[in-house]
């Protein structure tokens, strides 16, 4: 695919990379649209165990709403399949994992791309920050939900101020999982999307939907274990991981 959105594969990982620099990787309607829908195809797609999102460029991942296509009132509407996906990513509800590799500052609806991540590695010379505020507006794209991720007095200084945290500082509050050179963020965010695409498809759904609903919803999480333990425990593919460690040999994931 070339234009706005470009992807690739790495073997089981897609990489979906963000290609507007010259408008700092701005969401427009149709970026908006292009990453929904690469979402739910790497969703769809059993080869497929695992997403890097990222970004063209070297500086910035994202600078968030295309704030001239919002004043200009254009752009259209993305398409329901576009914003479904798109939702999905935003609110952590895909099955298939995803890794963000922030190669720059995001902020924003580039921070919230990020907090859909499950995983964030971010370049040591990025920033992070949620500036809504100083536009009369507010995240309301997943960034107030940010106090699941961050302790909550921190969430609301920057949420309040709209003032942006260095990458070192993120990684110290556990906003993200590792900080890299500029030059390493990709590589780094791909080798833990090939850690995690080689465990059991199943078990990695189950595990994302059960630790994030934990914090949350204690109650609802409680109760989808049960549910979810019923299926995974006796699946094809949990056979195939106890067969794989008394033969001492890799399994062979199916996803059923």
């Amino acid at each position: 695919m070339t234009g706005e959105l470009l992807r690739e594969r790495r073997g089981a990982v897609l990489i979906v990379r963000l290609n507007r620099p010259e408008a700092r990787n701005a969401l427009n309607v149709a970026l908006i649209d292009g990453i929904g829908r690469a979402m739910l195809d790497a969703e769809n797609d059993p080869e497929i165990r695992a997403v890097v999102l990222t970004a063209a460029g070297d500086r910035i991942f994202c600078s968030g709403m295309d704030l001239r296509e919002f004043a200009s009132g254009g752009g259209g509407t993305a398409s329901a399949e576009g914003m479904a996906g798109f939702m999905r990513l935003a609110q952590g509800e895909l099955a298939v994992p995803v890794v963000g590799a922030a190669n720059g500052t995001a902020v924003g609806g580039g921070l919230e791309l990020l907090l859909g991540c499950d995983v964030i590695v971010a370049a040591e010379t990025a920033k992070f920050g949620l500036p809504e505020v100083k536009r009369g507006l507010y995240p309301a794209g997943g960034g107030t939900n940010i106090g699941t991720r961050i302790p909550l007095a921190i969430a609301l200084e920057m949420t309040m101020t709209g003032d942006p945290i260095e990458a070192r500082r993120a990684f110290e509050l556990g906003l993200v999982n590792a900080v890299a050179a500029p030059e390493r963020v990709l590589d780094t965010a791909v080798e833990i999307a090939e850690r995690i695409a080689g465990n059991a498809p199943l078990a990695l759904a189950a595990i994302k939907e059960l630790v994030r609903l934990a914090v949350t919803d204690a109650t609802r999480a409680a109760e989808r274990n049960k549910d979810l333990q019923a299926s995974v425990f006796s699946s094809q593919d949990a056979i195939e991981g106890a067969a794989a460690f008394v033969e001492k040999r890799k399994p062979v994931w199916t996803g059923r």
